[in-house]
């Protein structure tokens, strides 16, 4: 069509259409490689700008010339024909895959990409109904899908944004038909496999759990569940056994993406042995009890910090004091740990007190019940949330080990209050928790019978292994 066109033109004439022909060819052509290649690298658009311009330029002045030896409707519209190839370099489909830096936030990440303020935001709202986007954090990765427009340096439409919690969970805003947006939560069906592992004690206990296979994070909760009657620091000696059963979540590729409960924790301490076991009673309470249904959980937390390890650095009642260089009556037990340990409730409550207390420093203040309260000193700062009135459970973190107020070091000043009277905590004889009774009891009694039998298989097993082995 084109050959023909230029064949039945006037010679004067054909120099120009020639330079419109091929013209419409390359432009044609471009075209054809683009559909065949939908991935435009953005430099090309870069590099050929300026020469399609010149090209484009160069056309129009020879459709000009030529405009009035044809109909209008037989003119083939090559400035369209730019228009299309010239947009199609600019404006190209966009991946963005982004990791959060410190200072970032979903709208300034939204804000770098292009979008307004009121854009970011209403995504965000949007987001909102299955994730805050506030809690994202330093080194989670974002991805960004949409269009994007070289020429104008940003994103002209957004299709998809997805926000990676972690390996086998995400949140993702989409773009459905009608061009609103749509929130969802995106998350891998987990299988629950259980484990178990038993050793003697040799160093720390967490190092010898270790070396059983056991992960930290299953570790600090074994520890957790035997802190309300067991000092770490002092009970635990070499030669002393643990068993514990525990659940771990694993992907369908078998990767471990979480771990789940401790079922059962023991501990053989010379010649005494604690057995605890999980449950859970009619109102949805969980706790952990002997093989009598009897809680093992105090009603208040003897030494309420993460490092259980925790030496006593200034112990109840009178010394001389490091600061004011006078004996005076020491109210608490002072538990030396580094700054930022985690400070626990001692029990639950209500918080009465959390402040600056002169020489107490960051001062927390909880009532637990009509007798008794614990009091907490020295801190570094105080757990988000945590202020006068709102209720606290047992093992909450409401604080941080610091060294504020009259102090020489990093501590936690920790003092128990009975009946208005301050009473040494190392020695507090409080009473226990709800003990199972009716069809709780008979309910754990059956569970009890059944981790008994399951590790009694597990850890015969084990030990066939060892005596195989050696």
């Amino acid at each position: 069509m084109v050959l023909k066109l230029i064949n039945d033109i006037k010679p004067k004439h054909k120099h120009r259409v020639i330079t419109l022909g091929y013209a419409v060819a390359v432009t044609s052509a471009f075209i054809l490689s683009l559909t065949n290649n939908s991935s435009v690298n953005a430099s090309v658009y870069s590099k050929e700008k300026t020469e399609y311009l010149m090209l484009e330029n160069a056309v129009s002045e020879s459709i000009e010339d030529t405009a009035s030896l044809y109909p209008e409707d037989r003119i083939l519209n090559i400035r369209s024909l730019f228009d299309t190839v010239y947009n199609y370099q600019r404006i190209h489909d966009y991946d963005k895959l982004i990791t959060v830096k410190k200072g970032d936030t979903f709208i300034s990440i939204l804000n770098t990409l292009g979008l307004n303020y009121e854009e970011a935001h209403n995504l965000y709202t949007t987001f909102k109904k299955v994730y805050n986007p506030a809690n994202i954090r330093v080194g989670q990765k974002i991805l960004v899908s949409g269009q994007y427009d070289e020429e104008l340096k940003k994103m002209t439409d957004i299709e998809s944004i997805v926000i990676q919690e972690n390996h086998i969970k995400s949140y993702a805003l989409l773009k459905n038909k009608n061009g609103a947006f749509e929130a969802k939560v995106n998350q891998e069906e987990l299988i629950t496999e259980v484990n178990s592992a038993t050793g003697s004690i040799s160093g720390s206990l967490s190092k010898s759990m270790n070396s059983q296979g056991v992960p930290n994070k299953i570790v600090h909760e074994f520890i957790k569940i035997f802190s309300y009657s067991v000092d770490f620091r002092r009970d635990v000696r070499k030669g002393d056994k643990f068993e514990i059963i525990f659940e771990n979540n694993i992907t369908k590729d078998g990767k471990v993406a979480s771990y789940g409960n401790i079922l059962y924790a023991g501990l053989q301490l010379r010649n005494e042995k604690v057995s605890l076991y999980r449950f859970k009673d009619a109102k949805g309470n969980v706790d952990y009890y002997t093989e009598k249904g009897q809680a093992m959980k105090k009603t208040l937390h003897r030494k309420p910090l993460a490092f259980q390890n925790a030496r006593i650095s200034s112990p109840f009642g009178k010394r001389r004091h490091p600061i004011k260089k006078r004996w005076i009556i020491h109210w608490g037990v002072d538990y030396a740990a580094p700054k930022g340990t985690k400070i626990f409730a001692g029990g639950d409550g209500v918080v009465q007190v959390a402040k600056y207390n002169g020489g107490y420093g960051n001062y927390i203040k909880i009532r637990h019940n009509s007798e008794y309260s614990t009091a907490y000193g020295h801190i570094w700062k105080f757990a988000k949330g945590i202020k006068p009135g709102v209720r606290v459970k047992q093992g909450q973190v409401i604080a941080y080990v610091g060294s504020t107020g009259l102090s020489t070091g990093p501590h936690l000043h920790y003092e128990v209050i009975r009946n208005g009277k301050r009473i040494n905590p190392t020695t507090i004889k409080a009473a226990t928790g709800n003990n199972l009774t009716g069809k709780d009891l008979k309910k754990f009694k059956l569970l009890v019978s059944d981790i008994k039998s399951s590790y009694n298989k597990m850890f015969a097993l084990k030990d066939s292994k060892k005596i195989s082995k050696k």
